[in-house]
């Protein structure tokens, strides 16, 4: 963790977070485009509907993103920040202990990997 603040970069496919374009969003992942998120500011944001599995979300800010149903098992989320998500049904790596979860959602803490 850098200690910096989230970043909103530029990037198209960041860009499609942002907006809520999950068809078009999902269809580049599908075709290959490459996909890294680390330290973005996704404050909010409903991410039901994104494909992200294999997507680097370390360091990201996701307070009171909605998560519910996710498959995160293969995303990377060390040092990502979940205050007062919504996680119901979501799929964590297994690195990640259900108490750092429980501490980031409650807290804001930042999750650290075992």
């Amino acid at each position: 963790m850098s200690g910096e603040k989230p970043k909103q970069p530029a990037d198209p496919m960041y860009l499609l977070v942002r907006e809520g374009r999950s068809e078009e969003f999902n269809r580049k992942r599908q075709s290959g485009e490459p996909c890294k998120l680390i330290g973005c500011n996704l404050r909010g944001l409903d991410l039901r509907e994104f494909d992200l599995k294999e997507v680097d979300l370390s360091d990201c800010y996701l307070r009171q993103a909605d998560l519910r149903g996710q498959d995160l098992r293969t995303s990377r989320l060390q040092g990502a920040s979940l205050h007062a998500a919504h996680i119901s049904g979501v799929y964590f790596p297994s690195e990640l202990a259900a108490a750092e979860i429980q501490m980031s959602v409650q807290l804001g803490t930042r999750m650290r990997y075992r």
